[in-house]
This record gives C-alpha cells, structure tokens and sequence, in this order.
C-alpha cells in the first residue's frame, strides 16, 4: 500500500489511458472469441472473412454503431434517457481502478505498481460501483416511451437485489480468511503457500469453495448474461431495456455489458485465483509471475472466466423468471449465509479447543445443513404442490375450452390448450363438424 498514492501525475495519466485502451481492445477481442466459440459449438465457423482470422468484423461492427443515426423515439425523457448509457459506461471503466494487472514493475525510471489505486476497502468499492451501473439500465428503462423497456428495466432490479446479496456474502468468506478488503493485499495472502514442501499456493477457489461456487453464478446474473438474461429476453421483451435506443448510445450499453464480464472476471481472478500470480507448479520457477510477466497470467486466468460466459451462452436455455428468483433467493443467500457461520466458527474455534471437537462441530454442521436441504428439496417435490394435482393448493388456474378473447384483461393473452380466437371460430367448428351458430333473430 506504500507505493500507492505517490505516482507523478504522468505515470497516473499513462496508467488511465492504459487501462481504456486494454478496456477497449479487450471488448473488440471477445466479441470476435464468443462468435468464434460459439459458433464451434454450433458446428460452424464464425468470423472469418473480415481481417485475419475475422478478427475485423467486431471492429466493423463497432464503427457502424457508432457512425449509425442516433434517435431518441418521441415519448422518451431527453435527460435521462441520454444519461443513462453514459452512467452505465462511467461505470463500467471505473471498476478497474482499484483492480491488481500485476506486481512492481519500473516505469520510465519510476517504481510502481501496475494497478491505478487501492483501498482498504478495494473490493467493497468494486460492489458499489457495480451497483451504479445498474442504474443505467434501471433509468433506461424508465426514460423510455416503451412498455418493453419498462419491464427490463424493473427486471435489472429485482435481479441485482437478488443476487448482489449473494455475491456480496460470497465476498465475505475471502475478508475473513484474507484478513482485509484490499485487492492487493487478497492478492498477496493467496501467495502463502498452504503446503510449504512444494510451495502450493492458498488459492480461495480451493480453500473457499462454496463462495468460489456462489460468486461465479451470481457474476453470470450480475452481467444479465445467458441463462440469466431476462432483462433482454428477446421471446417476451424484444431487446428490454434496450428496446428504443440506438447508434452510439446502443454501443455504450453493448461496451459496457462486455466490460462488466471481464470486470466480474477480473474480480473473480483476484479473489479467488490468486491473481496475476502464476498457478502451481509454474510458480515453482522463480521470477515467472513478477515484473510484467504478471499481466500476463492475469489475464490468461481472465479468458478462463470468459470462456464459461460464452459456454453457458452456447449450451445453457433461458431460465423462468420464477426459477431465477427461487436460485437467487431459496438456495444461494441460505447456502451463503450457513457458509459464512461455519466459516467464522472454524476460524474462531481453530485455536480454542482441540482438532477432534473441531471435527465434531464441523460434521454437526454438516448434518445440520443436510437435514434443512432435505426439508427443502421435501417441500419441492411435495404432491399438493405438482401443477397436475387435484389439491386446491394446486397452482394451475381452471382453464375454460372454447372460444376465448384474448383482449379481455386489456392487452392480448395468448389462448390455452383447448381455447381459440373469436376469428378462428369458423375453422374450428368445420373442423368438429359443427353446424354454424345463428347469425339474426330471425334465423334464430
């Protein structure tokens, strides 16, 4: 934490401008590596005509979006909807402020480290930008003249809330263990080897693996990415809160969504992966992760975490809304919140009593947690439950067959099995061999 603080403002200057261009090359490399991903999971080839390797068509992409016409619909709010994509975007840069790329290096004669700042409270002020840049898609969706975008909008929030809790619970598992909230001092403790004999680092991924687990699923619905993204789900909201914009201000929210996933990633290496130090046994080579060599493993371990957001993209479908608020809510705040209390025990009974009692307590936790996820899983699979069963606490409305007005409630609903439209009456009745209804009195 010494060296932090005390940059010339040249080296200051250099490091922001670094981290925009790697931001924004970065951005331009994953969007052309999930085409490519993706489509090998698809059995196709991707990107390949534009640039080497197709690696153009992302650039292409971007410059059209941001030479493209630019319109705001009529019915819009002209502040707040302008301000929200650049709140988003702000946002999204800010985070890596306080992000370690690597150790100490020397620059132009100057020795510092190759992170912009660090605080005692780094990774609490990573949450928080975070949260910011929820606001820009919230405020896009109100500003908007859209119904669509509304929903997206309200759909962000309820979808942080539920899984910033977790996250922010995953996190506390690495303060207890670290002993603080800098980046840079998490990064270091996970350089303690845990086996000294063959200098096996204490990696949080390893030794925490329940946050390990609990952080990657909510990074995946912090991002709004597949199977949590239902702010855009394009089968019931067109493009969500994404619906009335386009052009630049479009390409400020496509820049931030691909930032925000290396930026939970980034977190996540830092946290967990033992940052831009080398994994074992690499790290048995001495200087193999110092100097600038560190970016270097940094961001290997961040492809890694890329690559899982394009693999639940390319194999994962869409979940239910109802099933995205019951993982959030039901299962990973209880897990985390059981796991933290263990966590704080074993730390404070380490040194209390002896390994045997701190056997038990653990195994009684343990059987303790079995019991409750057994009660809950019961509760699941109870038969009063099931949408098919005949118990009034059955969950499935009384559908009645015929003919249906799908304008009744004031906005269209579509027909349940058994029901039509008003317009298909004719063709249904031809069908069932029915003879048609009387049209006049008189006929009547």
């Amino acid at each position: 934490m010494a060296l932090f603080g005390n940059d010339p403002w040249w080296i200051v200057l250099i490091k922001v401008l670094g981290i925009f261009v790697f931001l924004l090359v970065f951005t331009i490399f994953n969007v052309w590596f999930e085409r490519r991903v993706v489509g090998k999971m698809q059995h196709r080839k991707g990107p390949i005509m534009n640039g080497p390797l197709g690696l153009g068509q992302a650039l292409g992409d971007g410059a059209k979006l941001i030479l493209k016409e630019d319109f705001r619909p009529a019915g819009t709010d002209k502040w707040v909807f302008n301000l929200a994509p650049f709140l988003t975007g702000v946002a999204a840069f800010t985070a890596w402020a306080v992000i370690p790329l690597g150790g100490e290096v020397t620059m132009f004669g100057v020795r510092t480290r190759l992170q912009l700042t660090d605080l005692p409270v780094a990774v609490l002020f990573v949450l928080a930008i975070a949260s910011v840049g929820i606001y820009g898609i919230v405020l896009a969706g109100w500003a908007s003249s859209s119904t669509y975008a509304l929903l997206g909008g309200l759909r962000s929030t309820a979808q942080m809330i539920s899984y910033e809790i977790a996250m922010g619970l995953a996190l506390v598992a690495v303060f207890l263990q670290a002993g603080t909230m800098s980046t840079s001092e998490i990064v270091e403790a996970q350089a303690q080897p845990i086996i000294p004999a063959i200098n096996f680092p204490g990696w949080y991924a390893l030794l925490l693996i329940p946050s390990f687990v609990i952080y990657c699923i909510s990074m995946v619905a912090e991002t709004n990415r597949a199977p949590f993204d239902l702010v855009e789900c394009e089968q019931e909201l067109v493009s969500g809160y994404l619906t009335d914009y386009s052009g630049f201000r479009y390409a400020m929210y496509f820049l931030a969504e691909y930032i925000n996933m290396a930026t939970v990633s980034a977190v996540a290496t830092t946290l967990f992966l033992g940052g831009y130090h080398a994994p074992w046994p690499l790290n048995l080579i001495p200087g193999i992760d110092s100097g600038w060599l560190g970016p270097v493993w940094f961001l290997v371990k961040v492809l890694v975490f890329m690559f899982g957001f394009v693999w639940l993209r390319g194999t994962l479908p869409r979940l239910r809304y109802d099933q995205l608020m019951d993982l959030g809510w039901k299962w990973l705040l209880p897990i985390a919140l059981a796991w933290i209390v263990a966590l704080g025990t074993v730390n404070v009974l380490r040194g209390e009593v002896s390994l045997l009692v701190l056997i038990g307590v653990i195994a009684l936790m343990a059987v303790i947690a079995v019991v409750i996820l057994g009660r809950v899983l019961g509760d699941e699979d109870d038969e009063s439950l099931r949408p098919n069963s005949d118990d009034k606490k059955s969950r499935v409305p009384e559908v009645k067959a015929g003919e249906f007005d799908a304008f009744a409630g004031g906005y269209p609903v579509p027909p349940m099995p058994g029901q039509y439209l008003p317009e298909l009456a004719g063709v249904v009745r031809a069908a069932r061999s029915e003879p048609e209804p009387a049209t006049t009195p008189k006929e009547a």
